[in-house]
């Protein structure tokens, strides 16, 4: 745990780039956006301590540093940060930041939020309105490793790598969520955390909810990582597939960025990612 910094607000520049349009001519297009750190939340979507899947535990602990180098520096700025470890917030019961996401003072949904359930929280499925299916086949649950892991909860807490300071907040509830963002008058939202053709999009403070209910949203693309078995379809290499899951957001729901217009630094790329 760290002392909360009393810093002045700023602004962030957001160096943006989407998918305008449809079909063959499809093609990225940017865009800067400009934002008042004080009025811009990060939320850390499912970095847990451990995964069922090796090769996807692996790369979430080595994500993991940067993304903790990047809350700190987004901190700085004023921007609030909101940790989302979905299904073992119950681990940080009686903590001040679990507590503070308990408290904020209720606000209404401008939408109704998502009812369903999946996997431990409520869950935004597809809209077919505006998503068509995803790129990639993620239907054996995207376990790339060479003989497939034993799907187990695993995890139970959130990756001690990344901190959690006096002044952010842990919840993995969409009202929550939604009080903690109302209460601080934060419009803007990033996404950051895995997996992003899974939970980042379909939590309850995910991608889609978020778009749903009208707020500014970007992805950090080199901060997020998909569940995806180059086995199967489109039988590409695991990173060419999570990059176009990365483009199906571009295209359907947000833009994406990179974390290097927060931290100044290089962006982040895995080890094993040795695409041109």
């Amino acid at each position: 745990m760290h002392e909360a910094l009393d810093t002045p607000h700023k602004s962030i520049t957001l160096n943006t780039r989407f998918r305008a349009d449809t079909g063959p001519e499809a093609a990225h297009r940017s865009g800067a956006v400009e934002w008042a750190a004080g009025e811009t939340a990060i939320i850390v979507c499912d970095m847990w301590d451990d995964h069922w899947c090796k090769g996807a535990a692996e790369r979430v602990a080595e994500l993991a540093g940067p993304m903790n180098r990047l809350l700190n520096r987004a901190r700085e700025d004023g921007v609030f940060v909101i940790h989302a470890p979905s299904s073992v917030v119950e681990f940080y019961a009686g903590t001040e930041q679990r507590r503070r996401a308990q408290k904020a003072a209720f606000s209404p949904t401008p939408v109704p939020l998502s009812a369903a359930e999946r996997w431990g929280t409520n869950w935004c499925w597809p809209d077919p309105d505006r998503e068509p299916g995803l790129p990639i086949d993620d239907s054996d649950m995207g376990c790339d490793c060479p003989i497939k892991c034993e799907i187990r909860e695993a995890w139970t807490r959130q990756n001690k790598q990344i901190e959690i300071w006096p002044q952010d907040a842990i919840s993995h509830d969409g009202q929550e969520t939604w009080n903690l963002l109302a209460e601080r008058g934060i419009d803007n939202v990033i996404l950051v955390g895995v997996h992003l053709n899974m939970c980042v999009l379909g939590r309850p403070f995910g991608i889609r909810q978020m778009v749903h209910l009208g707020k500014n949203v970007v992805l950090l693309r080199d901060m997020t990582d998909s569940m995806y078995d180059h086995r199967m379809r489109p039988f590409v290499d695991h990173f060419a597939g999570h990059e176009l899951v990365i483009e199906h957001v571009e295209k359907n729901w947000c833009p994406s960025a990179l974390s290097s217009d927060l931290t100044g630094e290089a962006p982040f790329r895995f080890a094993a990612d040795d695409r041109d």
